[in-house]
């Protein structure tokens, strides 16, 4: 798959995420925006993507991937406000591209 450098070049920034953990979730802390995520391989979880600095019960949710989506881009383009946390229910390998 190749990479879209434009993201760099707009100012985005990325994080690759391979696994579950907690320490591995929060992305950015504080406003931003959710430009796209880029699933390289698929996982048999769902992966909810928060508007917070958590995942628990109440944080808003910006979007859920379902178990098993099919590789490739994601493009959102949605603000948050609080922070960006994402956490795969399964060990797959996302990309997300944000600000």
């Amino acid at each position: 798959m190749a990479f879209d450098y434009t993201y760099i070049e707009d100012g985005y920034l990325f994080k690759n995420i391979t696994d579950t953990t907690v320490a591995t979730a929060l992305v950015k802390t504080g406003a931003g925006l959710l430009r796209a995520i880029v699933v390289n391989s698929t996982a048999a979880g769902a992966m909810p993507v928060y508007n917070g600095l958590t995942g628990t019960t109440g944080t808003p949710t910006i979007a859920t991937l379902k178990a098993s989506i099919v590789e490739g881009t994601y493009v959102y383009n949605t603000a948050f406000t609080t922070g960006l946390y994402v956490r795969p229910a399964g060990a797959g390998n996302y990309t997300i591209i944000y600000r």
